[in-house]
């Protein structure tokens, strides 16, 4: 059985959301068999929204206007695009994963959560956990609230996948065609759109970094 760190992966081209479906699901079996190292997947899709377990209908508000997906895992309505940071990561949490306990969900959703806190303070970022609000948020000069991180996780057998996706440079606009994640009353931000310039492979850097101090 694999006990070695997990593999890092960064896919080079956008890939289609049922083709990195497939493959996160035939990796978290073969974790679960034993016959596989864990995987942190990075990746970037062509403009498309996916639906959570607990996603509404009334909140896909442009159904014509990119691909719409059930995605199985955890959450509501997200959107999925160029310049967005999307971390798949698939852990066997029958064992521990540095400040993770085996089998604790609650402190992994945390891992995942301090993981982009310390991510983004590299770039000069404070992010932010709210309760009752899944992912990480900045703070307005007014007082208001963006989200620039969501977090959506499925565990199969206490194998994680799905993860989670940092807006980087994303086209903002491109998430009106929905109420993300189910949260009308504040609005959603970038690294870009806060001033912070920065390469992917950057990000990907400071990704890897940080999951050292996390899961390491």
């Amino acid at each position: 059985m694999f006990q070695e760190p997990a593999s890092w992966v960064t896919q080079k081209d956008f890939i289609p959301y049922e083709e990195a479906l497939a493959t996160m699901q035939a990796r978290a079996q073969a974790i679960r068999e034993g016959t596989a190292r864990e995987l942190v997947w990075l990746v970037e899709h062509p403009p498309l929204y996916t639906a959570g377990t607990s996603a509404k209908r009334e909140d896909l508000e442009d159904p014509e206007r990119f691909p719409t997906f059930d995605a199985g895992r955890g959450g509501q309505w997200t959107y999925h695009g160029p310049g967005q940071r999307i971390a798949y990561v698939l852990l066997d949490l029958t064992r521990p994963h540095g400040i993770v306990p085996a089998r604790d969900v609650r402190a992994y959703v945390c891992g995942l959560e301090k993981w982009l806190i310390a991510t983004l303070r590299e770039f000069g970022i404070t992010g932010e956990t709210r309760e009752g609000r899944v992912g990480i948020w900045v703070v307005r000069p007014d007082g208001g609230e963006d989200k620039i991180a969501a977090i959506g996780v499925r565990i199969t057998r206490w194998v994680t996948w799905h993860g989670l996706s940092l807006n980087v440079n994303p086209n903002l606009e491109h998430f009106s065609g929905i109420v993300p994640c189910g949260i009308r009353e504040h609005g959603v931000t970038s690294l870009a759109a806060l001033g912070v310039r920065v390469s992917m492979a950057e990000v990907d850097s400071a990704l890897q970094r940080n999951w050292a101090k996390i899961f390491a």
